[in-house]
């Protein structure tokens, strides 16, 4: 894929969700954000989208986010093992 590809609906919305993220912490004003999600939203490709968000900093991990993915993977691992043993013991 390059810059070039045209963008999504779920493209343009990740965009406007990390800028809100910018907003949150201070990073953009209010008219600047309006003027982004505006830019986002009229955006045709991945290159349109870049340029939205070229001049903000990487976002740091959120450690909640981490915890949070650990505890679904730990969630479905168990839930895989409780059918799987039950499998075997109706297959006895």
């Amino acid at each position: 894929m390059t810059l070039d590809t045209r963008a999504s609906d779920d493209d343009r919305q990740r965009v406007v969700e990390l800028l809100q993220e910018h907003t949150a912490v201070g990073r953009l004003t209010l008219e600047e954000f309006t003027d982004r999600v505006d830019n986002a939203y009229s955006a045709r490709t991945l290159r349109d989208l870049a340029v939205v968000t070229s001049d903000l900093p990487p976002l740091p991990e959120k450690p909640g986010r981490v915890h949070r993915d650990l505890l679904v993977i730990f969630a479905i691992a168990a839930v895989t093992l409780l059918l799987l043993g039950l499998y075997m013991a109706v297959t006895r």
